[in-house]
Order: C-alpha cells, then structure tokens, then sequence
C-alpha cells in the first residue's frame, strides 16, 4: 500500500470513528505507548519519493479535560532512490479528543518538534552542504484509539510535518522540507482522576475518596447517579435508604417529591416511609386530613383516624375535640348523655356533663328567704285536698326540687277570714301538708319540704269580695335554703 493512500484510509477511519463514539475514553490519565509504521518524505526529490519505516514512542499527561499533552521520540527514514536520510524527531504535542468516547477515541494533535537529520545516501549532484543538522519542524495530525482491554488501546495516527528546512534530501530547493507519517502500536493508560467513566457525575477522585464504585453510575442502586446524591441531594451514595425512612432515595425523588435526606419530610411525627406505606398519608402535608392534629399526633397520641376529619362521627372534627372542647374524638357522646358532642356544642350545652343533654324542665325562680305564690294551686272552702287540677299545676314546683337537690322549701298554706280562726289555721296546716305529701309522693325527700299553716294571716287581697277571699285561699313555696 502506498504511503499516501494510508495517510488518506487514517482520515477516513478517524472520521467515521469519530460518528460512532460514545462515553468517555477521552478524559485519560497518564500514558505511554509505542508504535511502527512508514514515512513518506515530501521533498523536490529527482524521483518519487518511497514509503520508508518509521517508529516512535510518546509520554502523554492530563492538562484538562480533553486536551493532553505528549512527549514523543521517533525515529525513521525517508528518501526515494537517489537519496536516503535518517530523521529523529524530539516532539512536544497537544493532543484533543473532541468527541466523548468510551471505546474508540478519535483526536487531533498538533505542535513542535526539534527535528536531527543525516543524509545517508547523497543525490548524485547534491546542492546542500548541510547534510547533518538540527532544525525545526511543526508536527499536526489525526488518529484514533480503539479500546482493547482496561488500560490497553490501539491506536493509529497520521500526520504531517513541515519541517524548517530545505535540506533533508542534500537539494535546496525552492520550498522547505516536510514528511508524513502513519503509525499503528499500543498505548498504555491510566484513567484520569478527572475522568467520569460510568457518566455519574464524579470524577474518579470523587469516587475514590467516597468509596462509589467508579463503573457504576448507581453504586447503591437507589434509583439515583452517584452524583446526584452528592451534589444535588446532599445525601450518602452508598446507601439506598439515607434517611432510613423505608423508601428509597431514588423513589423519594422521582416518585413521592419527599427530602431523601430527611425521615420525616413534613414534620408531622411519622416517618415518610410509615406514611405511605402503612398508614397511607400524604408525607407531605402534615395534617392530611385537615382536622388541625398533626398524622403523628393522631397516630401515636389521640389514636385517631389520620385519613379521617371526625373519627367519632360526632359532628366535631379531632382537632376540634382534642384543643378545644377537650372531649374524647373517638367517642361520639364522650360524657354517656343521650346527645352527642357535635349536637351538644351547637346547642350551647356542655358535652362534657350528661346532666344537661336533656334540657331542664320549667322551674320555679325563686331566691333564698322569699316566697313565691303558686299560681292556680287552689281549694274548695273548707277543703284540703289537691285537686287533679291543682297536681298538674304543681309540676313547676316538682321541677325546681328534682332540678336542684341543694334547695329546701316551707310549704305555707293560707285561707280567708270566714270562720274561726283556730279552724281556718288548722285548714291551712291540712292544706300545706297536702302539698308537701303530694310532691314527696313524686319522689322529693321528705326532710328537703316542712309545712305551715298560717290561716287568715297576711291576707294579699281585701276578704270582702269572693275573688279577694278567692286569692287569699293560697299555697306559696318559700325556700329556706
């Protein structure tokens, strides 16, 4: 094969590696590597020049990110058959990886070189008496690596090198020198601490001093780069679980929008983890059911329904129950009345005292020290009993006794002036106790009612009229206590 028609094949492949690279092989660390292959000299030789051997070896280094800088010695021949010349050059390049490569890595390399040259073989009629010297050369060219194994690459590379002088073939002529070359060989190489081989966001430093597997991009299998849990989400990438709330990291990013980082997203007293997959709360409201109780309090405190407003069906929502009435939020009557808390609370009673869920039946207001005449409670003249009329009329009296077990009342029984007065106060007295007997029948105890019969005494209507008499004829209830 010529040589040009091989510097030609070396584009092309670098090209169509170039389309198909993937990954990160550019980003290398230290390495090394050697190689053989031809050289063609490009000078005004009297006949064509031939492709000549060549070999070289090189020390490449990291600068950044893509760009590595290479130390290389080579040495070879170039010539045609009227001259042959030996050619050792010393070179410094820079060498870029434009495309991210995983396991083929095209480049492009370009710099100096310090080129010594010796005409071995003179032309028959040589121009130049510099036939062994230094000079300068300015080396640029393409190749690719193509991975083989960890640490081992083949490589390929052409170049051209235009070369500051014109002697390399014994002629001066009227342009300086130049030679191309094509190189195949093995390179060594070391990753780069800056590289991110598994595309995890860390470099390979990063990695070693966290413990992450470099070639993993998950190490920890939690649903999230290595990097992601690093530098965006603050937590361990070596753990699935950082917060150990029983969700994944990667789960409580991409699903559930919780803080990987944080057991209890929404300060609620319950773990994330408890939250959705036990007691089905939202992790991230606090009070997932609005009743003013935190998940954790109804949880662990109250033991209250969290995904409930009122546990109890009271009408009372728990938060309701528990900071404001102080009633039980999972008994719907928490005082064992016959009305429940919510209907209590709207009525105006007090849920917490049974004695009210049934309202009071009319009483009597009467204070202590005064008496009060109950209305309708009247005799026939010269009669003592209590009439079915006079029963009902004392249902009042009945109430305020039955209502109130701390008040004693005097019954006081009254007549009008007809007759004599020692019958009129013995009818008064049978009067009186008429009274106090029938409301002791009701179930009033007995030493909570005296009796006493003042006849015609403290009359509150004049005695000359049938109604005035009518209203003297009275009953009146005095409380004592």
């Amino acid at each position: 094969m010529k040589p040009r028609t091989t510097l030609t094949l070396l584009v092309v492949l670098g090209i169509v590696f170039s389309l198909t690279a993937f990954g990160q092989l550019r980003d290398q660390g230290l390495s090394m590597g050697v190689g053989a292959g031809a050289a063609l000299g490009i000078t005004d030789a009297v006949t064509a020049n031939d492709a000549q051997f060549f070999a070289r070896g090189f020390f490449r280094h990291p600068i950044v990110k893509a760009l590595q800088g290479e130390l290389g010695f080579g040495v070879g021949r170039i010539g045609s058959s009227d001259y042959k010349t030996q050619i050792i050059p010393i070179e410094y390049r820079l060498v870029v990886s434009p495309f991210k490569a995983e396991k083929v890595n095209p480049f492009l390399y370009a710099g100096g070189a310090a080129l010594h040259y010796t005409v071995e073989s003179k032309p028959e009629n040589p121009t130049s008496t510099k036939l062994k010297a230094w000079t300068a050369g300015i080396p640029a060219g393409i190749g690719v690596q193509a991975l083989i194994t960890d640490g081992i690459l083949f490589e390929i590379s052409g170049g051209y090198t235009y070369v500051f002088s014109q002697h390399l073939n014994g002629i001066i002529e009227t342009k300086k020198d130049a030679y191309a070359t094509a190189v195949a060989g093995l390179t060594l190489v070391s990753e780069s601490p800056n590289a991110d081989p598994d595309g995890d966001g860390l470099t390979n430093a990063e990695e070693k001093q966290l413990g992450t597997n470099k070639k993993i991009a998950d190490s920890d299998a939690d649903g999230l780069k290595d990097g992601e849990e690093v530098k965006t989400y603050k937590i361990d990438p070596l753990k699935m679980d950082t917060d150990g709330d029983g969700l994944k990291d990667g789960d409580e990013v991409r699903l559930e929008k919780t803080d990987p980082g944080k057991m209890d997203t929404d300060g609620d007293g319950l773990g994330d983890g408890e939250e959705i997959q036990k007691f089905k709360t939202d992790p991230l409201k606090a009070d997932t059911d609005g009743d003013g109780l935190k998940d954790g309090q109804e949880v662990n405190t109250t033991k209250t329904d969290p995904l409930k407003a009122d546990t109890d069906g009271d009408g009372l929502n728990d938060g309701e129950e528990v900071n404001r009435y102080k009633t039980n939020p999972l008994k719907a009557d928490t005082d064992d009345g016959t009305v429940t808390d919510g209907a209590e609370v709207a009525r105006g009673s007090n849920p917490l005292d049974a004695s009210d869920d049934v309202p009071k039946k009319e009483e009597l207001k009467v204070e202590v020290g005064k008496a009060i005449i109950l209305e309708g409670i009247v005799f026939a003249t010269g009669k003592a009993d209590v009439s079915e009329e006079a029963a009902m009329r004392l249902e009042t009296a009945y109430n305020t006794l039955a209502q109130n077990p701390e008040i004693t009342v005097e019954i006081r029984g009254y007549t009008d002036n007809v007759g004599k007065k020692s019958s009129n106060i013995k009818l008064s007295q049978r009067r009186a106790d008429s009274v106090r007997d029938h409301l002791v029948s009701k179930g009033i105890a007995a030493e909570r009612i005296t009796a006493k019969g003042f006849g015609p005494e403290n009359p509150i209507a004049p005695n000359t009229t049938a109604a005035g008499r009518q209203q003297n004829r009275r009953i009146e209830f005095f409380r004592t206590k």
